[in-house]
């Protein structure tokens, strides 16, 4: 993918340590911008922004507390002077297993991180900078938002409200700020071991592409949706998952007999 300009801007990257979220902050660095990651404590959110080759902040945040998200605004404005690019990547998923042996305190947890988060960073960077200057929002979903699977019930409840939450913010949120999410399928993160861990092979080969995705497959699609070659895009849920939502692909294939 042609590197995006995205040099004179400055990104917030929630969940911003590891994974994804880091590949994003040095997928945008590497075009330019100024990235601010998020992390749950100093050290990791340091440790990460020394991986970041470019200007780069880490900030101590709980995602889902209010006066973390505003302090992490505020240091970002004053380090670098705006906040061009929202990307609400923490998500967490403390209720595998079937819906009805869910409990509150994890109901709870689970759409506070994985929802209210991408709504309270949203609304703090609009008032703050991105209302009166403009922006681009992304928020992590998930293929999970979009189809079902055994035991993870609750995690793609919050991924379906975040795509509804993403085209509602679209709207109420434009012209100025463009509102988008994308949807990985099975990332070889640590979020997502249980997923393909003890089974990498099988999983690849039933997926279209053959292979799981990498960290910096997201990095590159995020990097796009936020630059100007997406100025026309708003209020979209972006896939990408190397086709896996199309379901398995072994019996399509040439030479498969199928």
């Amino acid at each position: 993918m042609t590197t995006p300009d995205l040099r004179g801007r400055t990104a917030i990257i929630t969940g911003g340590s590891r994974g994804i979220g880091l590949a994003i902050g040095q997928r945008l660095a590497e075009a330019g911008a100024n990235v601010v990651l998020t992390s749950r404590d100093q050290d990791s959110a340091d440790a990460a922004a020394a991986q970041v080759d470019g200007n780069a902040l880490g900030v101590a945040a709980h995602v889902a507390q209010d006066d973390a998200a505003q302090r992490c605004i505020d240091l970002t404005l004053e380090r670098f002077g705006s906040i061009d690019i929202l990307v609400n990547n923490a998500g967490t998923n403390p209720a595998f297993g079937p819906l009805l042996d869910q409990d509150h305190a994890r109901f709870a947890k689970i759409f506070d991180i994985n929802l209210w988060g991408p709504l309270l960073w949203t609304s703090c960077a609009v008032k703050a900078w991105m209302g009166e200057h403009g922006g681009a929002v992304v928020n992590t979903a998930s293929i999970g938002g979009l189809s079902f699977a055994p035991l993870m019930g609750m995690y793609n409840a919050t991924k379906a409200a975040l795509i509804h939450v993403t085209k509602q913010l679209a709207l109420e949120l434009s012209p100025k700020v463009r509102v988008n999410a994308i949807c990985p399928g099975v990332v070889r993160t640590r979020l997502a071991e249980v997923l393909w861990k003890e089974h990498e092979q099988a999983l690849s080969t039933a997926i279209p592409l053959g292979r799981i995705g990498e960290p910096v497959d997201v990095a590159d699609t995020v990097a796009f949706l936020v630059s100007d070659a997406a100025s026309w895009i708003t209020g979209q849920t972006l896939v990408m998952d190397g086709g896996q939502i199309l379901g398995d692909a072994t019996g399509y294939r040439a030479g498969s007999g199928g």
